[in-house]
């Protein structure tokens, strides 16, 4: 055992430094290279003997992968755009794992359809790290991002359910009452005790106030979502769901800077870790796939193979193309679906890649599960093609279509640090005709805060590289650490009231509201 833990630290100890190095130089997608290098250390001597055991994926890896994706959530976002995304997550989801199923049973004689139903439920999820990584860099529409983001949020639970439903299917023979019963208590179970579980942790994490104690709250409240939910008969994966995405939610407003700060850039790790992981593990695993389909016949396997594959990217296609917009003429309120045309909706089609939940769900697949071998080479093949293919073309595709909008962003940014720096002013200003700073100090808070908006302004009236240029000057020193609090108090206010208002993003909040933690925490010069 010990042997086996030191082949998979070394492999994927390389393997990270590897991808990044090779991802930047070539262009090529890190999850591509992590496979490539796991799969390439898989036939070295003893690395045939490394094996995953299922509950370590699924106990292991799931539960903070799943907590952090939804706590990082747009919340305005995610109401706003709530019927796409549930079309996506749940209808497209569903209709996935159900085509995907019909599939496995048609090609691959003696397959069950629990078993099926397991490989449908993995290939249904889709990854949001390499899509919405390579759309939000060449500056696709923000709302193209924000429906895909919440898609791959919401649709690991809805796989993750059906992916339990099969395994309680392997167990013992159930009824389609017994699964109508199972579904409803394991849903309603799971968003009730993640609500919960979100108000409990939610009365806990003000009264620790260091940021230590936060980070060790933060990282075990996926699983205190998780297991007791699974125990219980409820699903995990919602439980887990909700907590992160009220937490998320609650966040800003509970906690200190610095804890904000620590634990952003250790869950940035982790996740990274993780998921790099997970992509490692699988190249690892292609000896042992291919070694057990190996008595299979070719042809049936290249069948199997190319069938469920077409099914992955066809189903999507068709349904971004034909079913989703019809989803304008729901009974609910009125939402633009018009701004969804042809070319959005072709490109959110094509962004469809597999990723780090399908290969911990199909790596979940009990040992003892008959045709585990195929199933996990099916999964596999997926996300390796799926990989290679749409990933590695989503960005030529998105400058043919014409979809990229990166000046948007920059404005919206730059309009935001307008709007700080001009409350900055304005409360600079009612400090001092309330006598509470002296006339030196206000002037030179004044000039800074003058120089920056200039910038700023300069910025809106002109292309430019964007707000980092600003970002680039330092400021200089001043005195006030205090003053210094209340004027990024006023500017952090101000921020989230432009959020909630609809003039920036999510990604605008995180980025700015970073820099207002970083110069709360050193007692620096106010940002922007």
């Amino acid at each position: 055992m010990s042997g086996e833990v030191f082949v998979i630290g070394v492999v994927l100890a390389v393997a990270l430094v590897a991808a990044r190095l090779l991802g930047r130089t070539f262009g090529v997608p890190e999850a591509i290279v992590l496979v490539a290098l796991g799969g390439a250390a898989s036939f070295l001597p003893g690395a045939t003997a490394v094996d995953v055991p299922p509950d370590v994926v699924l106990y292991f890896f799931l539960p903070p992968l799943v907590y952090h994706a939804a706590f990082v959530t747009a919340p305005r976002e995610a109401k706003e755009d709530a019927v796409p995304i549930g079309v996506l997550a749940f209808g497209l989801t569903l209709v996935t794992a159900l085509s995907v199923m019909a599939a496995a049973l048609l090609v691959v004689p003696g397959l069950t359809w629990p078993q099926a139903l397991a490989l449908g439920a993995a290939v249904a999820p889709t990854d949001p790290v390499a899509a919405t990584s390579t759309l939000q860099k060449l500056g696709a529409p923000r709302r193209l991002v924000t429906i895909l983001e919440g898609e791959s949020l919401v649709n690991d639970g809805v796989a993750l359910t059906l992916f339990g439903l099969a395994l309680a299917a392997m167990a013992h023979p159930v009824t389609a009452g017994e699964t109508a019963l199972l579904l409803v208590k394991v849903a309603l179970g799971g968003v009730g005790y993640g609500l919960a579980l979100a108000w409990a942790i939610g009365r806990l994490r003000p009264l620790i106030k260091d940021g230590g104690g936060q980070i060790v709250l933060s990282l075990v409240t996926p699983f205190l979502a998780y297991f007791p939910a699974e125990h219980f008969g409820f699903s995990g994966v919602l439980a887990t769901i909700v907590t992160g995405f009220m937490l998320g939610i609650r966040g800003p407003g509970v906690l200190q800077p610095a804890s904000r700060l620590s634990g952003r850039v250790f869950w940035d790790v982790l996740v990274f870790l993780l998921e790099s992981a997970l992509f490692v593990l699988l190249g690892l695993q292609i000896h042992k796939v291919f070694d057990g389909v190996a008595g299979q016949p070719t042809g049936r396997l290249a069948l199997a193979a190319v069938l469920v594959i077409a099914v992955v990217v066809t189903v999507r296609q068709a349904w971004t193309w034909l079913v989703f917009p019809l989803a304008r003429y729901l009974p609910t309120r009125p939402l633009d679906f018009e701004r969804l045309g042809p070319r959005d909706r072709l490109l959110m089609g094509w962004a469809g890649m597999r990723g780090a939940i399908t290969l911990a769900i199909a790596l979940s697949i009990p040992l003892t599960a008959e045709h585990r071998a195929l199933l996990l080479f099916l999964a596999a093949v997926v996300v390796l093609a799926t990989l290679v293919v749409q990933a590695s073309t989503i960005g030529p595709l998105m400058r043919l279509l014409g979809l990229q909008d990166g000046r948007t962003a920059v404005v919206e940014e730059a309009t935001a640090r307008e709007a700080l720096l001009e409350v900055a002013m304005s409360e600079l200003d009612r400090l001092a005709a309330d006598q509470k700073i002296d006339d030196q100090t206000a002037e030179v808070f004044r000039q800074l805060f003058e120089l920056r908006l200039d910038r700023v302004r300069a910025l809106l009236d002109q292309d430019g590289d964007g707000p980092d240029a600003d970002r680039a000057s330092p400021a200089p020193a001043t005195p006030g650490r205090e003053l210094r609090r209340e004027l990024i108090t006023a500017q952090r206010s101000k921020l989230h009231e432009l959020y909630a208002s609809g003039t920036i993003g999510a990604d605008t909040l995180r980025r700015i509201g970073h820099e207002l933690d970083l110069e709360d925490r050193r007692g620096g010069t106010p940002a922007p």
